[in-house]
């Protein structure tokens, strides 16, 4: 069967035509793809035309790899400016394109924090000097700044970030008249970081002094479910007040999941949620092994908390992965539970790990057109002649390779996976069909 574009991207190159064959797609079948420049150009199931096979400029023959449309990671932090001996956009985006992502959108909390236009023209312009994958930037929500929110283009930005609990870069946002301001009147997505801090603050007093700082379950008892669940439920009901469209970030508790309704796609949905690799692979089980480099914000929960997220994506009440990828110095992820800073990078490793997990239509599906539905963005997540061609083969691996620093191309050089084993290896990835890196855009 073929099927061929009807209405193509505008590209950059028409000359260049690439035919990868001999491919299996997600949902098992067997087949070929083109892509003519920066858009897919055509595909079919079986053997690839003879024609295209002469007439290719470029022809990958794939073995029957995994055929796989390229990820959006709809959260990470490449910590550019201010932050870039943790990490670069140029060193962050060519790691994560290593992995398979090749679009991503960035949080703002860097330094000076996103919080105007002009700090977003400035990431923008950045990221166009130096990303090696597609590329867009939110803007974050303070106490002052509401006027900047509303006169933003949100064709170009991505969403508003809020974080409902205090996490890295100060940018804590939780008394009511301003969330509510912020809510009340925002024409983009509000992406929130949803955890109490009014809970957390409860339980540090609580516990202090600690029995042993050391032990970093500390953490989870501290950044606890009730902290999340209250945020989350507290986000819904302004975003259901106010017909706000809300995405939550990284849930990481079975009691946020049952606040979701299930749904077969994000396309639609007022109110959508992520999860993150980090809370479907760990567990707080996973301190003892693992220590600070599993300390993030929120925290990891329960391993019963990690199996009915797992559940829940499947079920749709959770709609996409997202890794939020927060690389820091092994240095900073020194120390006890009170002074080891949270965050852990993933976004290298996401695809794989997924694919370890998942089948890879779930995947395929939750990583990179379920983004694409939820936030508007156009032309991708999918492998349809008319897409841009992000494309990423995958092959199974015969023998298992166990992760290590080694392996790590972030610039902070250490991963939370250390030890953990994969069947799955990224081979290569195409962004725009190899005419290189845009920004993305967005339909509000």
């Amino acid at each position: 069967m073929l099927i061929r574009a009807r209405t193509p991207v505008t590209l950059l190159n028409f000359a260049h035509m690439l035919l990868i064959h001999n491919a299996t797609f997600p949902d098992g079948t067997r087949g070929w793809l083109s892509a003519r420049g920066a858009a897919i150009d055509s595909r079919g199931t079986g053997d690839a035309p003879a024609q295209l096979l002469d007439s290719a400029d470029e022809t990958v023959d794939a073995r029957d790899a995994l055929l796989m449309p390229g990820v959006i990671d709809a959260h990470v932090h490449f910590r550019e400016p201010g932050l870039t001996a943790k990490a670069t956009i140029a060193s962050e985006s060519a790691a994560a394109l290593a992995g398979g992502v090749t679009s991503y959108i960035d949080m703002p909390n860097t330094v000076p924090p996103t919080v105007t236009i002009g700090d977003w023209e400035d990431k923008m312009e950045r990221a166009a000097r130096t990303s090696a994958s597609n590329y867009a930037f939110m803007l974050g929500a303070t106490a002052g700044n509401l006027a900047e929110l509303q006169r933003a283009d949100y064709t170009t930005v991505a969403a508003v970030k809020v974080f409902m609990g205090s996490s890295t870069g100060n940018m804590l946002l939780d008394d009511d008249p301003t969330l509510r301001a912020v809510f009340a009147d925002q024409p983009g997505h509000i992406v929130v970081h949803a955890e109490d801090q009014g809970i957390i603050d409860a339980n540090m007093r609580r516990f202090s002094p600690l029995p042993d700082p050391a032990d970093m379950m500390w953490h989870t008892r501290i950044r606890s479910s009730e902290a999340c669940v209250r945020a989350t439920a507290r986000a819904m009901e302004m975003a259901a007040r106010y017909g706000t469209r809300l995405h939550v970030a990284h849930v990481t508790t079975a009691a946020e999941t049952a606040l979701f309704d299930p749904a077969p796609t994000p396309a639609g949905r007022q109110i959508t949620a992520e999860v993150s690799p980090h809370h479907l692979l760990h567990c707080s089980d996973d301190y003892h092994r693992l220590g600070s480099r599993i300390k993030m914000n929120p925290a990891v929960k329960t391993a019963a908390d990690r199996d009915i997220l797992r559940r829940a994506l499947l079920e749709g009440r959770l709609d996409i992965i997202a890794t939020d990828h927060a690389p820091h110095l092994l240095a900073d992820k020194a120390g006890d539970v009170l002074h080891a800073t949270s965050g852990a990078p993933m976004a290298q490793f996401s695809l794989v790990t997924m694919l370890d997990l998942f089948d890879p239509a779930t995947v395929a599906f939750r990583m990179s057109e379920a983004p694409a539905l939820l936030f508007g963005i156009q032309g991708r997540g999918r492998l349809d002649p008319g897409c841009y061609a992000d494309i990423v083969l995958v092959e199974r691996l015969a023998e298992p390779h166990t992760i290590t620093d080694a392996d790590v191309l972030s610039l902070c050089g250490w991963t939370p996976l250390i030890g953990y084993t994969t069947r799955h290896r990224v081979i290569r990835t195409w962004v725009n069909g190899g005419t290189g890196p845009m920004p993305l855009r967005f339909d509000p």
